[in-house]
Parts: C-alpha cells; structure tokens; sequence
C-alpha cells in the first residue's frame, strides 16, 4: 500500500513515523510537496490512497477522475483563519471587496474563503486571489504586497500571538474542515482495504491524542521548517485526531462544497460527488 504523505496532512505525517502504523497493509510512504499534487499522484499510480483538506477530491472530481472516499477527520474549526495587519483598514470581511488575498488556491482556503465573503453578499470574484506558491506567506503580508492571508497550521498559532496580525475570521462554523482520506476508483481499493485504512487511521489517531507529547517530539525531529516541540505539542493538543469512516453527511458536506464553489465560479460546471461532471453550460 503506497501511502501519500505531504506536510500540511499531520495525521498521515504521524503515521509515517509512528511505530507499527499500517503495518498490517505493508505501508510504503512517499513523500511530496502538498496536498493539490495527491490528485495527479493518484493517477499515475504512484500512491495508492492520500489525505488533503475537503477540496482538492472535489477538484479530482471535476477534472472526472471519480474519487473513492476512505475515511474523514473530525471538524477542525480551529485550523484555519484570515489575517490582515493590525494597521489595516479592513476591518471586517466586508471589506475585503477588491483586495488581494494570499491563499493555497485549490485548497480548503478557497472555500474558507468563498463561504466567509458569502456572508457579506461577495463572491470570489470580488477579491484578487494571489497564489502563495513558495512565498513567504507572512512577509507577503506584513510588506504590504497582499491585504490579506488565509493561514493554517502550524504557522496559525504562532500568527495568533503577533501583535502586528490581526484575525477576522476563524473557520469556527463557516466551513466543517476535515482531513479527507481518498483513493480514486481507478486504483480498485477493495472494500477491506478501505475498512483497513479507515480502521489504522483511528486508531494511530487515537494513540497521538492519548500521547500528544510523543506526537509533538516526532513532528518537530522530522520538521526542516525549525518549528519546536512545544510549538507542535500545542497543535497536536487543539487538534481532533479522530477519524471515521466516510458516511452520507460526509459526502453531502461534499456536496455542499461543491455546489458552492461552482456558484463563485471556481468551477466551469457542477459537479457531482461520486458520479460524473455534470456539464451546465
């Protein structure tokens, strides 16, 4: 079983270095760089099931590629949030109308995005999305080269105590986001495969929580970007570690993404969670 691992995905991150994950699927971990590049992975067959945010399947959906959904994450409202400078004039989401936000396009930071500036009768096309790519997101910010930045764990937390950031929306309930697990149909998981891989995702997610300083230690001493151990004990602490297999909520929050996404404009058609593209135009 050839498992996707990037680093935005901690609980694959874990999993790949803790003792005994997956061994009853003979795990082969590969590396790479994020979680928009599990899609094109899938489909050259070199991983066989992945994690990412609850967008990029939804993007593999588009491009027709039929996703098969393994298991899902718990909520994590705490693990995502928009910042501008603490000197900004924006004070509300209201007044990001013509802006320029820093974002992972692609990611649940578009749909983060998307359902915040629905409150406030926006659409994505009323911002200027700038792709972050290899940018140093937070200099971005602060040099004033962007109005805004939707951030992430790990780097949330620590941008959560700089006075020089300012927070205006946290994920909180404005989107569920969870960590999907997903293979596409092409691969032929067989259904004790996908009960296998739901089942060891539980249950490693069950063990981090019970011994989120050990988690903390391994994620900081597999770590190139100098995050500490008690940075990552803090993280691993906030974070619901708890997985479950794909059920009918699941895939109507899916849904739910999907058909909004497509109402902003993001997508060309609908699309439509386990089935084909619908074409609309």
């Amino acid at each position: 079983m050839r498992i996707g691992v990037h680093p935005n995905n901690l609980h694959l991150r874990l999993a790949s270095v803790w003792p005994g994950a997956f061994a009853g699927l003979n795990p082969i971990f590969v590396p790479y760089g994020e979680g928009r590049d599990t899609a094109s992975l899938l489909e050259s067959g070199a991983i066989h099931v992945g994690g990412t945010g609850s967008t990029p399947p939804i993007e593999a959906d588009a491009r027709g590629l039929h996703v098969e959904y393994v298991a899902a994450s718990a909520p994590r409202p705490a693990n995502g949030a928009i910042f501008v400078r603490a000197d900004s004039d924006i004070g509300s989401v209201a007044d990001l109308a013509g802006r320029k936000i820093l974002l992972i396009d692609g990611s649940f930071h578009t749909y983060l995005l998307a359902r915040s500036l629905e409150g406030e009768d926006l659409a994505l096309g009323d911002v200027e999305r700038i792709e972050s790519g290899t940018r140093d997101s937070l200099t971005e910010l602060l040099e004033g080269r962007v109005d805004a930045w939707v951030a992430m764990s790990p780097r949330l937390e620590k941008a959560i105590e700089r006075t020089d950031l300012r927070l205006i929306v946290r994920c909180g309930a404005t989107i569920p986001n969870r960590s999907l697990f997903w293979s596409l149909a092409r691969i032929g998981l067989s259904p004790r495969e996908i009960a296998g891989i739901a089942s060891e995702l539980a249950r490693v997610g069950s063990e981090i929580a019970t011994d989120p300083v050990r988690a903390a230690h391994l994620l900081a001493e597999n770590d190139r970007s100098g995050i500490d151990a008690e940075a990552w004990e803090r993280v691993v602490r906030a974070r619901d570690f708890s997985v479950v297999p794909i059920d009918a909520a699941v895939l109507a929050e899916q849904q739910e993404e999907a058909d909004t996404l497509f109402l902003h404009g993001h997508f060309d058609c609908a699309v439509a969670i386990g089935g084909p593209l619908e074409a609309t135009k």
